[in-house]
C-alpha cells in the first residue's frame, strides 16, 4: 500500500504538466481531486501502523527505497495531501487563464517529494526527498518573475546550507550505527552511550530543521520568498515545506529528547523566533508579509515545544502543527482572494473591504481567531496544550511558558491588526467596483478555516491521530484527551493574561505603531543573506584568481610540486637500485630512450606540425611499452587515441601559426630544468610508491572472482561495465557534455561578426603545391577508404562483442569505429560531404547505458547486470551497457571532426554588408610565399589545404 500511495502521487506529478498544458488553469481540479482521494484513503482507511515496504537501491551499502507508516507519517501525510488538494483547487481559479504546465508540475512534484519524505525509513532516501523539496521551492519562486530570481537564490542558498548539515548527520549516523535504516538508527544505543556524538548530531539535525522551518537566524528567507504566487506561499511556505523541518525534529525526538544540547538549542531558538517573528509581523502593512512573519513566529513556538521533550509537549506540538496548517493555509489563500479582487494587500488602503467581500472577510476572521488562540477554535486547544506542556515540562517551565505567552500577546495583536484594520469601515471610493470572489475561488480557502472552527469543540475527534503521531515522535505510548475545558489550570490563566495584555496592545495600536515604525536592527535578514552571498562569491573569485591564468607555468606548478613531495616521501623507503634491475628488461630501456628522444625533439622543434609528428612517435613508443608489459587493452587504447589525437590536432593547427614563437634562452633553460626535475620526481615517486609491491588485495579479488561474478574473463572490461558501471556512466555523461560544449563554443564563435573576432591565421598554399587540388590529393585516402572503412567498422563491432571475455570492449571498439569515420573525413574532397548526427549518437549512447542500468532493478539494484545462459552461450546486459559506451564515444569523436573540421561561417553584420576580417599580421617566422604566382586562397581553407 505504501508503494502504491507514493507511486500514485508520483503519477499525478508526471501527469500534471500535460494537464496544465492541455486544460490550462482548470487542470488543477483533477489534480486536486487526486490528492483529495488519497487524503481520504489515508484518513479513513490508513495502513496498519508499523507497515513497511522495501526495494533495494544500493544493496552493497544496504541503501534502499525503504518506506514505513507510523503515526507521525499519518499526521503529515494528511497535511501534505489534504492541504495540497485545497491549494490546487484554489489555483484552478486563482491563476490567470492559459496553460500552466510548469506550475502544476512543480506543485505536484513537491507533493510527491513531501510524501516520500514523511514515509522514508532510510536516511539516504530522506535526504534525497529533503533536497527535492528545496529544488521545487526554488523553481516555484524563480519562475514568478525576473525580480523573483534573487529571492529564489537566497532561499535556495539558506535551505541548501541546512541540507548539507543534514547530509553530515546522515553520513555520521550511518557510519556509526552501521545501517541507513532510520528506525534502526533512532533505536541504536549510541545516543545514550556517546553523549558527544549525540550532541554533534543534535546540532546538525537542528540546524537543518532551522533552515527549512525559517528559525532565527535563518528566518529571512521565508518573508523573502513571498514574491511567489499565493498558492505557492499557502502550500510550501505555510503548510508543507516549512513543516519538513518540524517533521525532522519530531522524527529525531525519540533519540534526542534526553540530549541537553537538543533541549536547550530548540527551546532557546524557538522562543527567540516566536517573539521576534510576532514583533516583525506587527510592523507590516502588507497582509502577505504579515502572514509570512506570523508563520516564522508560529513555527518557533512549535520548535520550542518540541525542545521541551516531554510526552505532553510532543503531543501539543503535533496538535499545533495540524492547527497551524489549517489556519495558515486558509489565511494565505484568503489574502490571495483579497489581492485578486482588490489588486492590493496594503491594510492602509483596504479599510471597508469586509463590506465588499463579506464571505472572504468572515473566513479570514475565523482563520485569524484560530491563530490568535481564541476559544472555541482549534487554535485555542493547541495553544492551551502548548502552554500547559511548557509549564509542566521542567523546573524552569514557568519561564519558558511566560516567554511563549509573551509571543502569544503579540500574536493576538497582529491577528487583530490583520482583521480590524482592513475589514470594517465604509468602502472607499477606490474599492467601489470590487465584489466578492467567485464561489469556487473562496470555497477551497474557506474549507480549512471552517475545519478550524468545527474541530475546536470536537477536538476529541483528533485524539487518535494526535496520540498516534505523538507516540511515534516521543518513542513511548502517548494517549491524549483533547477538549476545550481542562479546568482552572496555569495555561488558562496565562491565556487570560494574553487576552488582556493583547487587547491593551490593540487598544493602544497607534502608540505601538509609533514605537515599531523604525528599524529594530541595523540591517535586515535579507541584507545579511545577500551580504553573505556576495562575500562567498567574492571569496570564490579570490580563490579562483590563484589559477585563473593562461600561463601554463601556473597550472603546471601544482602537479610538479605534488610529484616532488610524493617522490620525497617515497624515496625515504628506497634502499638501492637493485629492485630497478629486477623489475625491468633491456627492451624497456630502448622504448624509454625512444620516448625521451621524442620528448626532447618535441620541445626543440619550432614547427608545430613537426612537434605533433614526434609527439605521435612518442605515443607509439608508449603503446609498445604497454604491449610488452601485457596490457593489450591499454596498449590498443593508447594507439587509437594517438591516431585520433593527431587527426584532431591537425584540424586545430590550421587555426594557429605554423611555428612556435621564440622565447628567451634564459626562460627556456629554467623551464627545461624544472621539466627535468619534475620528470625525475615522477619517476622516483612511481618507482618508490608502486613499482615494487605485489598484487593488491583488490586486484586479487577481481582476478579470482570476476569470472564467477560477471561471467567475463576480461577483468579490465568487467571492472568498467560490471563492478564500477556507475563510474563509467558518470564518465560517459561527462564525455557527452564535452561534445555539447565543443558545439556551443564553436557556434558562439560562428555567431560573432568577423569584425568582432580575433584574426584567424589563414594557411596560404602556393599554387604550385600539390595540396591545392584536393580531389587529386585525396586519391590514396579514397581508394584505401573503400576497403578500409568497412573492415574497420566490422572490426570495431568485433571488439565490442568480444570485450567481456577477451581484449576489447565498447570504448576500444568505439575508437576503432571513430578512426574509420576519421578516414572517411580525410578522404572527402570537401567539407560539404560531411554531415553526421553526432548528437543523436551521444544521446542514444547515454540513454542505452541508463536504460540498461534501470533493467538492473529487476535484480534489485541500479546497473546490476542481468545474466542469461542459452546452452553454452552466456549473455549479459553489460554488453548492452557497452553498446551505450560505444555509441557515445563515436558521437563525441565525430562531433570533434565535424565541428573542428569546418570553418565558422561569419555572421552578417547589422548594416547588411558583409565585413571581411582583416588579414592577420605576417608571422616573422613564416617563410615568404612563392613569388612566381599569387597564393590561392578562397576564404575558409578546406581540410586538404591544412
Amino acid at each position: 500500500m505504501l508503494a502504491a500511495l507514493l507511486g500514485l502521487v508520483a503519477l499525478l506529478a508526471a501527469a500534471a504538466p500535460f494537464l496544465g498544458r492541455w486544460a490550462g488553469r482548470p487542470g488543477g481540479w483533477p489534480l486536486a481531486a487526486g490528492l483529495l482521494a488519497l487524503a481520504l484513503w489515508v484518513g479513513l482507511a490508513p495502513p496498519a501502523l508499523g507497515t513497511s515496504w522495501f526495494l533495494p537501491w544500493i544493496p552493497s551499502l544496504d541503501v534502499g527505497i525503504r518506506l514505513r507508516f507510523d503515526g507521525l507519517s499519518w499526521v503529515f501525510l494528511l497535511l501534505v495531501l489534504g492541504v495540497g488538494a485545497a491549494v490546487l483547487a484554489y489555483s484552478a481559479r486563482y491563476l490567470k487563464r492559459g496553460p500552466h504546465p510548469g506550475f502544476y508540475g512543480l506543485m505536484t512534484a513537491f507533493a510527491a517529494a513531501m510524501t516520500g519524505l514523511v514515509l522514508a525509513d532510510d536516511v539516504i532516501l530522506l535526504f534525497v526527498m529533503w533536497e527535492f523539496t528545496t529544488v521545487c521551492s526554488f523553481f516555484l519562486i524563480a519562475r514568478t518573475s525576473p525580480q523573483a530570481q534573487a529571492p529564489a537564490v537566497r532561499t535556495f542558498l539558506v535551505t541548501v546550507g541546512g541540507g548539507l548539515c543534514l547530509l553530515g548527520a546522515v553520513i555520521a549516523t550511518s557510519v556509526r550505527t552501521g545501517t541507513t535504516q532510520l528506525s534502526a538508527i533512532l533505536e541504536d544505543p549510541v545516543w545514550s552511550q556517546d553523549p558527544t556524538f549525540a550532541a554533534v548530531i543534535a546540532v546538525l539535525v537542528a540546524v537543518a530543521a532551522f533552515t527549512k522551518s525559517a528559525q532565527f537566524p535563518f528566518h529571512a528567507w521565508l518573508p523573502d520568498a513571498m514574491v511567489a504566487p499565493t498558492p505557492v506561499s499557502a502550500y510550501l511556505h505555510a503548510a508543507a515545506m516549512v513543516k519538513a523541518g518540524i517533521y525532522l525534529l519530531l522524527r529525531f525526538s525519540p533519540a534526542m529528547s534526553d540530549v541537553l544540547t537538543w533541549n536547550v538549542l530548540l527551546i532557546t531558538i524557538g522562543l527567540v523566533t516566536t517573539v521576534m517573528g510576532a514583533v516583525f509581523a506587527l510592523q507590516r502593512n502588507d497582509l502577505k508579509e504579515l502572514l509570512a512573519y506570523s508563520t516564522v513566529s508560529q513555527l518557533g513556538l512549535i520548535v520550542a515545544t518540541i525542545g521541551v521533550g516531554s510526552s505532553a509537549a510532543i503531543a501539543a506540538a503535533t496538535l499545533h502543527t495540524m492547527a497551524h496548517a489549517l489556519f495558515k493555509s486558509a489565511a494565505f489563500m484568503l489574502v490571495g482572494v483579497i489581492d485578486h479582487q482588490a489588486g492590493t494587500r496594503d491594510i492602509r488602503t483596504l479599510a471597508g473591504v469586509g463590506r465588499a467581500m463579506p464571505w472572504t472577510a468572515a473566513m479570514l476572521a475565523l482563520a485569524a481567531a484560530s491563530m490568535a488562540g481564541i476559544p472555541p477554535l482549534l487554535g485555542f486547544v493547541s495553544k492551551e496544550s502548548i502552554l500547559d506542556a511548557m509549564w509542566e515540562g521542567s523546573g524552569a517551565g514557568w519561564l519558558v511558558a511566560g516567554i511563549a505567552a509573551l509571543g502569544a500577546v503579540f500574536t493576538f495583536a497582529y491577528c487583530a491588526r490583520m482583521v480590524l484594520r482592513p475589514l470594517p469601515g465604509t468602502r472607499p471610493a477606490s474599492l467601489s467596483g470590487m465584489s466578492e470572489g467567485g464561489f469556487w475561488l473562496v470555497l477551497p480557502a474557506a474549507v480549512p478555516a471552517v475545519l478550524g472552527v468545527l474541530l475546536g469543540p470536537a477536538a476529541w475527534m483528533l485524539d487518535g491521530l494526535t496520540s498516534a503521531g505523538a507516540t511515534a515522535a516521543a518513542g513511548s505510548e502517548v494517549h491524549t484527551h483533547l477538549t476545550l475545558w481542562h479546568g482552572l489550570t496555569p495555561a488558562l490563566f496565562l491565556s487570560l493574561a494574553v487576552y488582556t495584555v493583547g487587547a491593551l496592545v490593540v487598544w493602544r495600536a497607534a502608540s505601538v505603531d509609533r514605537v515599531l515604525d523604525r528599524p529594530l536592527f541595523p540591517f535586515t535578514g535579507v541584507e545579511a543573506v545577500a551580504a553573505w552571498q556576495r562575500g562567498t562569491v567574492a571569496f570564490g573569485a579570490r580563490v579562483g584568481d590563484l589559477t585563473r591564468s593562461d600561463a601554463p607555468a601556473r597550472h603546471l606548478a601544482v602537479p610538479i610540486v605534488t610529484m616532488g613531495v610524493l617522490a620525497a616521501v617515497g624515496a625515504v623507503g628506497v634502499t638501492g637500485l637493485g629492485d630497478l634491475r629486477d623489475t625491468s628488461r633491456p627492451f624497456d630501456w630502448v622504448l624509454l630512450a625512444l620516448v625521451t628522444t621524442g620528448t626532447v625533439a618535441a620541445v626543440s622543434l619550432r614547427s608545430r606540425i613537426g612537434a605533433l609528428a614526434v609527439i605521435g612517435v612518442t605515443g607509439f613508443a608508449v603503446t609498445l611499452l604497454f604491449f610488452t608489459l601485457g596490457a593489450a587493452d591499454v596498449a590498443l587504447t593508447q594507439l587509437l587515441v594517438e591516431i585520433l589525437t593527431v587527426v584532431v590536432a591537425v584540424l586545430l593547427l590550421r587555426r594557429l601559426p605554423r611555428r612556435f614563437r621564440r622565447i628567451p634562452r634564459s626562460r627556456a633553460a629554467v623551464t627545461g630544468v624544472v621539466a627535468v626535475i619534475g620528470g625525475l620526481a615522477a619517476a622516483v615517486a612511481t618507482f618508490a610508491l608502486t613499482g615494487r609491491r605485489g598484487l593488491s588485495p583488490t586486484g586479487e579479488h577481481f582476478l579470482l572472482n570476476a569470472p564467477d561474478d560477471t561471467g567475463g574473463s576480461n577483468v579490465v572490461n568487467t571492472i568498467l561495465v560490471d563492478y564500477r558501471a556507475l563510474d563509467t556512466l558518470g564518465e560517459l555523461t561527462v564525455l557527452g557534455i564535452a561534445g555539447v560544449v565543443i558545439y556551443v563554443l564553436l557556434e558562439s564563435a560562428r555567431a560573432l561578426p568577423l569584425t568582432y573576432r580575433d584574426p584567424v591565421p589563414v594557411l596560404r598554399v602556393p599554387a604550385t603545391s600539390p595540396l591545392v587540388d584536393a580531389e587529386t590529393n585525396g586519391v590514396f585516402n579514397r581508394t584505401f577508404a573503400k576497403l578500409g572503412i568497412p573492415l574497420m567498422l566490422a572490426f570495431s563491432v568485433y571488439l565490442l562483442l568480444r570485450g567481456h571475455q577477451n581484449p576489447g570492449g565498447g570504448f576500444i571498439g568505439a575508437l576503432v569505429a571513430a578512426s574509420a569515420f576519421a578516414l572517411a573525413y580525410l578522404a572527402a574532397s570537401s567539407d560539404t560531404q560531411r554531415r553526421a548526427s553526432y548528437f543523436r549518437l551521444i544521446g542514444a549512447g547515454i540513454l542505452i547505458a541508463t536504460g540498461t542500468g534501470l533493467l538492473g532493478f529487476l535484480e534489485g539494484s541500479f546497473l546490476k547486470p542481468l545474466h542469461v545462459d542459452i546452452g553454452t552461450l552466456h549473455l549479459t546486459s553489460a554488453v548492452l551497457f557497452d553498446v551505450g559506451v560505444y555509441l557515445a564515444v563515436i558521437g563525441v569523436v565525430v562531433a570533434s571532426l565535424d565541428l573542428l573540421g569546418g570553418w565558422p561561417a561569419p555572421k552578417q553584420p547589422t548594416g547588411g554588408t558583409r565585413t571581411e576580417a582583416p588579414d592577420p599580421p605576417p608571422d616573422p617566422t613564416e617563410p615568404a610565399p612563392v613569388p612566381t604566382r599569387e597564393p590561392v586562397t578562397t576564404g575558409a581553407p578546406t581540410k586538404e589545404e591544412s
